[in-house]
């Protein structure tokens, strides 16, 4: 199948700069839902020092750039739009293993183990496998795609990820005639991951894709950003990448796929099926109970855009739905 030619036309002009909202924190709700249930919520405002940069936060990158990934540059995928600065992507994370907050989890995450790590694909295939993702990445062609990056929290990004087209590696596992849907898993580490000790809430972190849009040519396997090796934050070492989707579909530290004929019950939807559905396309029109979605606000540069249905790549995605 040929790649997806996204034209420029996906591009939206930038909107004018409007202060920035109450937004209330993905990772607030979590930690309430745990402790005192959904009635418990409340707001925490971005402060005008919130994209404040610790002074460490380069000497913390450059142990990544030192790991370069060699990855040709698809330019059929790119984003009129500027480049989030990479010390701002890297330091405004949602991980929800690890801590409630945003800033702080590059710190948080440096001893997060990565390498080695072994992916499984199993389920309705017929040639499951294990792999090494160091050994996966020798046997497949990578490509640097810049991609749009939307959050349901309604902050946004524009990032150069590394990785391959999922439909890839499903190929050579070979999904059945039965297979439907994908299904993916996060590591399980409690003792490392702090937030994992909570038992009320749905640990390990899955999320789920149909068959459909897990074949979709963008839909990424991604094991790279900004020219270098995925720092931890950011979901090390393999992470799943889908643009058109909100961020918390794009699960972070895979550690299973696994193809199945029933839909998965995701980490999300689980906690709050009337607020994240399983699909989570981005769409200006519907939104979320603490969200608006009618517009958008860059992280690092506080500029606001109009939303655009499927985070603006309606073109390769919008039959899936039809």
């Amino acid at each position: 199948m040929p790649y997806i030619k996204i034209p420029k036309g996906w591009d939206i002009p930038e909107n004018q700069v409007t202060p920035e909202s109450d937004y209330m924190n993905r990772r607030t709700f979590i930690k309430e839902l745990g402790i005192a249930g959904v009635g418990a919520l409340s707001l925490s405002q971005w402060s005008p020092d919130a994209f404040a940069r610790p002074k460490d936060v380069e000497g913390h990158l450059a142990a990544f750039r030192a790991k370069p990934l060699a990855a040709e540059h698809n330019s059929q995928f790119t984003v009129e739009r500027p480049m989030t600065a990479e010390v701002v992507a890297a330091t405004y994370n949602n991980f929800y293993e690890f801590s409630s907050g945003k800033h702080e989890l590059w710190k948080l995450m440096e001893d997060f183990q990565t390498h080695p790590w072994q992916l499984e694909i199993g389920g309705l295939v017929n040639n499951p496998m294990t792999l090494d993702v160091d050994d996966l990445l020798k046997h497949m062609p990578l490509e640097e795609r810049i991609y749009r990056f939307r959050c349901v929290e309604t902050w946004a990004m524009v990032v150069p990820w590394i990785g391959f087209p999922l439909k890839a590696l499903l190929e050579k596992v070979q999904p059945t005639s039965d297979a439907k849907y994908v299904k993916m898993l996060t590591f399980w580490e409690p003792d490392v991951a702090q937030q994992q000790q909570n038992p009320r809430l749905p640990w390990p972190y899955v999320e789920g894709l149909t068959l459909a849009e897990a074949m979709n040519e963008l839909t990424l396997l991604t094991v790279g950003i900004y020219g270098h090796i995925l720092p931890p934050q950011h979901g090390a070492p393999i992470r799943l990448v889908v643009p058109w989707k909100y961020g918390f579909k794009s699960i972070k530290s895979i550690v299973r796929i696994a193809l199945t004929d029933k839909q998965p019950r995701t980490f999300w939807n689980t906690l709050s099926p009337r607020e994240y559905g399983f699909e989570s396309n981005v769409n200006p029109n519907v939104p979320h109970p603490r969200w608006a979605q009618a517009t958008e606000s860059m992280i690092g540069t506080r500029k606001r855009y109009p939303t655009q249905i499927y985070n603006g790549y309606g073109e390769a995605v919008a039959h899936l739905y039809e």
